[in-house]
């Protein structure tokens, strides 16, 4: 594209922004003269764009009302936005109400950009996953997740600068699996080759990420968004929980999610409950063991009376004086009456 191209569609874009510029202002953005701005324009008004000529001290150009825009123009941040904004709402369901009206936005967003924009974006959200609808943000730089997406689609080796939680900076070679997104926050798993090992990544605390030559295979049956919750869950914290609850999995996961806690369902029981001998109806069933590591306890016993199932404390004993607790204070509330009554 040629400079004067290049600068008036930079012009057209400044008046898609709103508002009046003064042709000073023009002027200083685009880097030419005053009387280039006016050239500009006429270029623009020769393609039937409305630029409309506003006289007086705070005189200048601005785009015509209701006026339809040109295919949009976008930088490789904002397109990356415009995308994972309508792919994350359909995925999540906040969009649902609209229809197939995402589906056709980003349809036609796709549709115009450069080839090469549009091959990095597919690698982008062809390898991600999202867990849950977020509860906050910490957005990835797209200098870092364009590459590190591309790696996980072609299964090539990335190298990273990582920052850890407590301010340690590191250089490592990863082979990436995947990209998660989960509660606002964005996570790569793969094999740490500095260590031998599967590790979980947050992506906003990645400074530099580069694709390295040469290819890996990414093991079979591997499940990104799993390795996340279940890396979250298993968190070195100051207190580790370890309970049974009488019910499955499924019903455990409703209050207890996979980022939260660990749950191992055993076989049915037959006649016995986990801590007494024979049991009514009630007692038997399915046990499951539930394992929660956690920075404080005195949230658990409301979750813990929420699950309306039959549990256990095992450890700690904190957690157990604090259930006690719990209950006593709802027993004098039940037995309670209102003022006057």
């Amino acid at each position: 594209m040629s400079r004067p191209v290049s600068r008036v569609l930079t012009l057209l874009e400044l008046l898609q922004a709103g508002g009046t510029r003064t042709v000073a202002e023009l002027a200083d953005r685009l880097g030419v003269g005053e009387r280039t701005v006016r050239r500009y324009v006429e270029h623009l008004v020769d393609l039937d764009i409305p630029v409309e000529s506003v006289r007086g001290r705070y005189g200048g150009y601005r785009l015509g009302p209701g006026h339809r825009m040109p295919p949009l123009m976008l930088t490789d941040d904002e397109a990356l936005a415009v995308l994972l904004g309508l792919v994350a709402g359909r995925r999540t369901g906040i969009t649902a109400a609209a229809g197939t009206a995402g589906e056709t936005a980003a349809a036609k967003v796709r549709r115009v950009l450069p080839e090469r924009l549009r091959r990095r974006l597919d690698s982008v959200l062809g390898s991600l996953t999202f867990t849950a609808p977020s509860g906050g943000t910490a957005a990835p730089e797209t200098a870092v997740l364009l590459p590190i997406a591309d790696a996980v689609r072609h299964h090539r080796p990335v190298s990273i600068r990582y920052t850890a939680s407590g301010g340690r900076r590191s250089e490592r070679v990863l082979y990436p699996y995947g990209l998660v997104a989960h509660s606002g926050r964005w996570y790569v798993t793969g094999r740490d080759l500095s260590v031998g090992e599967d590790r979980t990544f947050r992506l906003d605390r990645v400074a530099d990420a580069r694709v390295l030559p040469g290819s890996f295979e990414p093991p079979a049956g591997h499940d990104p968004a799993e390795r996340v919750l279940t890396a979250l869950a298993t968190a070195p914290y100051r207190h580790e929980v370890t309970l049974r609850v009488q019910g499955t999995a499924e019903q455990i996961r409703t209050r207890l999610p996979g980022s939260l806690a660990t749950v191992t369902e055993a076989p049915p029981a037959s006649g016995t409950g986990p801590e007494t001998g024979a049991g009514t109806e009630a007692e038997t069933g399915r046990w499951s063991r539930v394992e929660i590591r956690a920075e404080r306890l005195d949230w658990l016993p409301g979750v813990l009376a929420s699950l309306d199932l039959p549990f256990v404390v095992e450890r700690p004993d904190e957690l157990r004086d604090l259930v006690a607790a719990l209950a006593g204070r709802l027993m004098d509330a039940a037995r309670r009456t209102p003022p006057g009554g």
